[in-house]
């Protein structure tokens, strides 16, 4: 896959525009744990710049083929290890590079999935908010694969254009501290990442 997983191009220099020093400030802000929903957990054990655990209630109402393939790969435990390779201050954190985001080399993270296929769109009219979690992909709406990325700040820009698969519903400082950058100099980790019912 040499297209890449990413907040395409033009909506990425949007949502940079839009979000200003009001997402930069909303960044700062300690959400409260959010209500448990009804769907499977994805609990993500970080370390790094951040050390925690980020738990995030997955959508399977919402986005459910997109839902059954993140629970498919970290039930093969093909997150342990993948870095965080796209941070970016007041906007998002991305990871789930399965292919190319782990090891000593990742020069190419960021532009891998999974041997698993691609998904076609399951867009849905739940909003980009702070705490949300999205399925990255390249140009084509129905390329998101494994990567995934949880909104810093609100991101109401991203409706319609990607997946909502679910929001965190603990852990949101641990969020917070995820080393920034593209890629950060030293990126954190998922060094676990489980399902619970």
């Amino acid at each position: 896959m040499s297209d890449g997983r990413f907040l395409a191009g033009g909506i990425m220099a949007l949502g940079l525009a839009v979000l200003g020093g009001y997402g930069l400030s909303q960044s700062a802000v300690m959400a409260q744990d959010a209500a448990d929903g009804p769907g499977p957990n994805l609990s993500i054990e970080v370390t790094g710049a951040a050390n925690g655990t980020v738990v995030i209630d997955l959508m399977p109402e919402v986005a459910p083929k997109h839902v059954a393939q993140l629970t498919a790969l970290a039930e093969q435990g093909a997150y342990d290890g993948v870095v965080f390779h796209r941070v970016i201050e007041g906007f998002m954190a991305q990871t789930g590079d399965v292919q190319y985001g782990k090891g000593s080399d990742l020069s190419s993270a960021g532009m891998g999935g999974s041997d698993l296929p691609d998904i076609p769109a399951e867009f849905s009219d739940v909003s980009f908010e702070r705490g949300v979690v999205g399925m990255a992909r390249s140009q084509s709406p129905d390329s998101a694969n494994s990567q995934f990325f949880i909104m810093f700040a609100p991101g109401e820009f991203l409706n319609g254009q990607y997946t909502v698969v679910g929001k965190v519903i603990s852990g949101m400082d641990v969020v917070d501290s995820i080393a920034k950058g593209e890629p950060p100099r030293t990126p954190d980790v998922m060094t676990k990442v489980t399902v619970a019912p």
